[in-house]
């Protein structure tokens, strides 16, 4: 949306006239590190919303616990995208970074119970923004690369994900302990919505 213009599915990158067999081969590389790190994120930030939404349980929350929860089922639907992309070029997730990721999605999930709302939806914009990046960086590979079967499904995850971060994002746009969450963190909300407090 604000970034490489691939939201349209169609759009691929600005292609390089002169790309080597090399050149292309490096990209595939590339694109199949990018994967193996979006695979086991996704599984990350999946475990970390599911703890986040059923942190959620009192009824004036019952619309952001719902948000939430669509979001994790969107995660792990770009997981199996992006595990279908491994499998077709030969590869797969990394077993070190699987276990890591879940983890790390646990823990975080499990914070959602015993600490404040600012802390899980702040990181959760900022992994949104992450993501956004990643996919954005697997489509340049991936069209440098000559496969650009690849690039609406990945213009669709880079939508979704933007969605995802502008979402999170105003949810805390007015908080005051934003100002110095982004200058220590260093994301800050893109301009937008401001729905208001979970």
């Amino acid at each position: 949306m604000r970034r490489w213009p691939i939201t349209d599915g169609a759009t691929p990158p600005p292609p390089s006239a002169r790309i080597t067999a090399e050149e292309a081969s490096l990209d595939r590389a590339l694109l199949v590190a990018v994967l193996r790190a979006a695979y086991s994120g996704e599984l990350a930030a999946a475990h970390a919303y599911r703890g986040h939404w059923r942190s959620l349980w009192q009824s004036r929350r019952a619309g952001v616990r719902a948000e939430i929860r669509r979001i994790e089922e969107e995660e792990w639907h770009h997981r199996r995208l992006v595990g279908e992309m491994l499998t077709e070029l030969g590869s797969g997730p990394q077993r070190w970074r699987e276990v890591l990721m879940w983890s790390i999605g646990r823990f975080f999930g499990s914070l959602c119970f015993v600490g404040g709302w600012f802390g899980p939806l702040y990181a959760a914009g900022r992994l949104e923004a992450a993501n956004v990046g990643q996919y954005e960086q697997a489509a340049v590979h991936a069209g440098r690369a000559g496969l650009d079967r690849y690039l609406p499904r990945l213009a669709e995850m880079v939508a979704t994900e933007d969605r995802h971060e502008v979402y999170f994002g105003s949810l805390i746009a007015h908080h005051p302990l934003l100002p110095l969450a982004s200058r220590v963190l260093g994301w800050r909300p893109a301009p937008g919505s401001t729905t208001g407090v979970a």
